[in-house]
């Protein structure tokens, strides 16, 4: 069954959504990326160890923030190696060999996301005025 149809990662796809497009700041510390991605800090850290285009900048406490397109970068790492299954380096090696294409997959799947949730919300509106 697609991962699309499983309630917890549908939920937490609904979330990543909603949250992506409300990103307003300009730098987010990485507890505040743990909570928006719903991925915990220390797997943010092994990503940005592992993964060349994970790089947020660092005050000169070492602090890391990112910006929302380094959010954007952790969401496709995300969808790659959480929904789609794949190992960090066949997930490395797609970003690596194929940027384009997962973007436009990327994209399309976060669309495609946005669509469900409104008709899930239509279909809501009207199971509560039309009950039973």
């Amino acid at each position: 069954m697609p991962c699309c149809y499983q309630p917890a990662k549908l939920l937490n796809s609904i979330h990543l959504c909603n949250t992506m497009q409300n990103l307003d700041k300009k730098f987010y510390k990485i507890g505040d990326v743990s909570e928006i991605l719903g991925i915990p800090e220390s797997t943010l850290r092994y990503w940005e160890s592992q993964f060349t285009i994970i790089k947020p900048r660092r005050n000169k406490k070492n602090i890391r923030y990112y910006t929302p397109s380094d959010i954007e970068t952790i969401s496709k790492v995300y969808y790659l190696v959480k929904e789609k299954g794949l190992k960090l380096d066949a997930a490395q090696a797609q970003i690596r060999h194929n940027r384009d294409g997962v973007d436009k997959r990327f994209d399309a799947i976060e669309q495609l996301k946005n669509i469900r949730e409104q008709l899930v919300a239509f279909q809501n509106a009207l199971d509560n005025l039309f009950p039973g």
